[in-house]
């Protein structure tokens, strides 16, 4: 690897890991493929932390969603898993005769140019994939009128996906993907009191009940005497065995989903704080139980009152890791600086050097390195620009005269994310990368006091 960020290569990105479209021969791939680079880069999803994989799912989001076309040139197609690939070809060719009657002369050799390129990655499948597939192809504008280039996004979906779809527009439909690459924690519910018992999963908008149990136990008599002790008595064992039975099957849907962020328990009165008191829940679950929650209702109801009256818990969760990261590297600023480093440039030197174990870094720094040239003369800068920024650089330059010839053919030539850049080399390196949001006041320190990125040295 070079000595320096601006010369480490650039990666392409992959749904939900890494976060910038790299164009090979005029074509992106988004599904885990990496581009041929002078010195390939292979990034371990599993060494990405959930953070920087929330924050890459939105860029991917965002970098489609501002994609526009001079006309409806854009085309936005979804193939559901178990679709024939022969049946989604056989309406491209209707699709390509329909587009023979546009009157614009550009825009209809762009719809079926891209139509085309859409058939030819299409070859390559004999079926859908498990969860279906996602292609979005057109001609993006360049600079000048007439610069056009055919660009393909091929996804595959993390999740699968129920829509068939073709569209042509001057944006591309991402809305069905947005609502599966939006962040889905998956949290194991449970509702419980003496007499029921809902098992759940929630993630994102959709909760799966996984089980309803029922204890057939009675409720406590008004009585007195022997009797009434005897009928206690039996009434705890029933519940005992009630409660027994839930846990078992609490823990087997826990272990068939091993991936919940955590435990949320909840349900009128008593039962749910007894039933924790039990030793009869997965010794792993038990230590993922992030809330207890007091509710009216039980059952389908109990499971929709407890998410609602967790989601500012959950948000909690968050603000406090966030918190905690950046009060630990303040209170090692303060007892041993030597240990700490911030800013920019010390940072890409510690990182690079392999000193840190850490690194903190502000999602408000959305820095793009660009570089920008003269087609007319040998001018060359770089400069960093915001992402909006960047989007509207092109036609800022197309009126600004070159500093050096004073002509108007400035463009630009490279664009790179400071943030790509240290995904890949901390991948790399087996070193953490956390983001930081500005949500809370530790987050504007990070961003504000130390330039949006500091490092824990090993």
């Amino acid at each position: 690897m070079e000595s320096s960020l601006n010369n480490a290569c650039p990666i392409l990105m992959t749904i939900l890991i890494l976060s910038r479209f790299y164009p090979i021969r005029g074509e992106i791939l988004i599904y885990g493929m990496f581009p041929k680079c002078p010195r390939p880069t292979i990034l371990n999803e599993k060494k990405l932390t959930s953070s920087v994989r929330d924050y890459l799912s939105r860029r991917v989001l965002r970098e489609l969603s501002e994609k526009r076309g001079r006309g409806t040139e854009l085309i936005s197609l979804y193939i559901p898993p178990g679709r024939r690939i022969s049946e989604v070809m056989a309406n491209l060719r209707e699709e390509y005769g329909k587009a023979s009657n546009i009157k614009s002369r550009t825009t209809r050799k762009n719809v079926q140019d891209a139509i085309v390129k859409v058939q030819q990655r299409l070859k390559l499948y004999e079926e859908a994939p498990e969860n279906g597939l996602v292609i979005f192809c057109g001609a993006i504008p360049g600079e000048t009128p007439g610069s056009e280039n055919i660009e393909i996004y091929v996804i595959e979906p993390p999740e699968k996906i129920s829509l068939s779809y073709y569209g042509c527009d001057d944006k591309f439909y991402v809305e069905p993907l947005k609502e599966i690459l939006e962040k889905k924690d998956k949290y194991l519910i449970l509702s419980i009191d003496n007499s029921e018992a809902t098992i759940a999963i929630a993630s994102g908008r959709n909760i799966d009940i996984k089980d309803e149990l029922t204890s057939g136990v009675p409720g406590k008599t008004s009585k007195g005497g022997q009797s009434a002790r005897r009928f206690e008595r039996l009434r705890e064992m029933e519940l005992n065995e009630f409660y027994r039975r839930v846990a078992e099957r609490l823990n087997e849907v826990y272990l068939q989903n091993q991936d919940i962020k955590g435990l949320i328990v909840g349900g009128p009165g008593p039962t749910k704080e007894i039933f924790l008191e039990k030793d009869f829940i997965h010794y792993e679950l038990r230590k993922k139980i992030l809330t207890i929650i007091d509710t009216s209702y039980t059952g389908h109801q109990g499971i929709k009152e407890i998410l609602e009256k967790a989601s500012e818990k959950l948000q909690e969760l968050e603000i406090i890791k966030e918190r905690n990261l950046v009060n630990s590297f303040l209170k090692l600023l303060s007892i041993e600086p030597d240990k700490v480093v911030y800013g920019l440039k010390e940072v890409e030197n510690a990182l690079l050097s392999g000193k840190v174990k850490l690194i903190l870094f502000s999602e408000a720094l959305d820095i793009f390195i660009v570089k920008i040239k003269c087609s007319n003369c040998n001018y060359e800068t770089t400069e960093q620009h915001t992402f909006q920024e960047t989007v509207i650089l092109p036609a800022k330059l197309s009126s600004t005269p070159c500093p050096q010839c004073g002509s108007t053919s400035l463009h630009v030539a490279e664009k790179e994310s400071l943030l790509d850049k240290y995904i890949e080399i901390t991948s790399e390196k087996g070193v953490q990368l956390e983001l930081i949001s500005t949500a809370t006041e530790e987050g504007m320190i990070l961003y504000k006091g130390f330039g949006g990125v500091v490092g824990i040295l090993k």
